[in-house]
């Protein structure tokens, strides 16, 4: 394996997918909100089980995070911070800078969408390295552990209104068709 991979991952693959199946994007984006939880992680850790069938521990959704903390915090939050502050801008018939505004916006969501893109071609490529040799089991029960793993790291799994069956399903969906 080399130090360079290719962002079309199948990890990437499986996120368009899965995320844009009906429902799932919103109910990762309220998990987002509500609990500060990086999407691409869930989306990994989602992968890993539904299409590897591997199961990862709190300490491997650590580790993980870890390694793609650094560019998660400085660059993918950054951009979605400076494309939510163009939106009252963008949005806004009365403002003349509107046009350009709504363009700016629309760029920053490009290179937002692409440093994610970035973010997971990183997980991907630690993954293999990290987990290679794990052994393969049930993918639905490594999928629901994952999940599980996941809300745990993030202090999300006590929460009642926690609920992501539409992310597990799109999961599930994908990795039948897949295999």
């Amino acid at each position: 394996m080399t130090d360079m991979q290719p962002l079309d991952t199948p990890l990437w693959a499986f996120s368009l997918v899965v995320y844009g199946s009906a429902g799932v994007a919103q109910e990762c984006l309220d998990l987002q909100d509500s609990c500060e939880l990086d999407v691409n992680l869930l989306l990994f850790a989602a992968y890993m089980g539904a299409a590897e069938g591997v199961m990862l521990s709190i300490d491997d959704i650590a580790a993980a995070f870890d390694a793609a903390a650094p560019w998660h915090s400085d660059v993918v939050r950054t951009l979605r911070e400076a494309r939510q502050a163009l939106k009252p801008m963008s949005t806004d018939e009365r403002d003349p800078l509107r046009p350009s505004a709504s363009s700016l916006r629309a760029q920053v969501k490009n290179a937002e969408l692409n440093a994610e893109k970035i973010e997971q071609a990183m997980l991907w490529t630690w993954a293999q390295r990290q987990f290679e040799s794990r052994p393969r089991g049930n993918r639905d029960e490594a999928l629901a552990a994952n999940l599980t793993a996941v809300l745990t790291f993030y202090r999300a799994d006590s929460r009642e209104e926690v609920s992501i069956p539409r992310l597990r399903e799109a999961a599930v969906r994908y990795a039948r068709m897949k295999h």
